[in-house]
């Protein structure tokens, strides 16, 4: 299936090129996760309520979202709303409800047009009703597309995710399906949210916190960090090139020597070591 650029009438030449230099210079993440952070401080230091923070991160979410299709990333995970986020005000949680489903069905056709998958993960049936709803019907009109998954983790935590999965693995060994001896890495993976898809290549952190915030925290074990002090709403596809040109300036060894990694791609390459 041809693939549809999100933006060719929009984008700008200087932006086609920029992303055909880094496609160039390195390999892109294939899987991207984004601590999106800062909305209530931008807020703060612009004079505006903590809902017009989130309502401006919107933008982010969607040059995000373009700028990373067009550069073939596979999968992108947003932390849009943690297991901590409950104990906000209800006021703003109220606030952030609403504001999910106004953008779920704003934007779920754009993302259903341009071949990209909405997907979530987390207690999602903590959401509200129509919250919850409105998600699932999201999900369900964008169920065949191939192009770029999109995953919110919503009410979720890295700790919850083990857990359930932890339950799960031992509700199979209770009833048989499973046997303690048999328990590895690959079994865990498949019993957590994000079973679906690789771990993150390149974590990525708005508002430059030095935390993880109990996000992934079994996927992220050899992922790359990326901190920018930018606040959310002020984050842009220039930021996420920034990143990718840092994540490609590393050198991931996964435990291994830089040599074996040299002779590893040489191997790969056809190239006699």
């Amino acid at each position: 299936m041809e693939k549809i650029e999100l933006t060719d009438k929009k984008q700008s030449k200087e932006d086609i090129l920029k992303q055909s230099l880094l496609r160039q210079r390195g390999q892109i993440p294939k899987h991207i996760a984004i601590i999106m952070d800062g909305n209530g401080r931008w807020a703060k230091a612009n004079g505006k309520l903590r809902i017009q923070g989130h309502k401006a991160g919107v933008d982010s979410v969607r040059d995000t979202i373009e700028s990373c299709a067009q550069l073939g990333v596979e999968h992108l995970t947003l932390y849009a709303f943690s297991t901590e986020n409950w104990r906000r005000p209800k006021a703003e949680i109220s606030a952030l409800m609403k504001l999910l489903i106004q953008t779920l069905r704003k934007e779920t056709q754009r993302l259903n047009d341009n071949d990209i998958r909405l997907n979530a993960i987390g207690e999602l049936t903590k959401l509200p009703k129509i919250c919850y709803k409105e998600l699932q019907e999201s999900m369900k009109l964008t169920a065949g597309n191939e192009r770029m998954v999109v995953t919110l983790a919503l009410s979720y935590s890295g700790r919850w995710d083990i857990n359930q999965a932890m339950i799960s693995i031992a509700q199979k060994i209770q009833s048989g399906e499973l046997s303690a001896d048999s328990i590895n890495q690959d079994v865990i993976n498949e019993h957590l949210a994000t079973a679906e898809m690789p771990d993150p290549d390149l974590l990525i952190r708005t508002g430059g916190e030095f935390r993880i915030s109990n996000f992934l925290l079994w996927q992220t074990a050899y992922t790359e960090f990326y901190i920018t002090n930018k606040y959310w709403p002020e984050f842009r596809r220039g930021d996420i090139y920034e990143a990718i040109e840092a994540y490609q300036s590393r050198e991931r060894r996964f435990g291994m020597i830089s040599e074996q990694i040299y002779n590893q791609k040489k191997e790969n390459a056809g190239v006699t070591v």
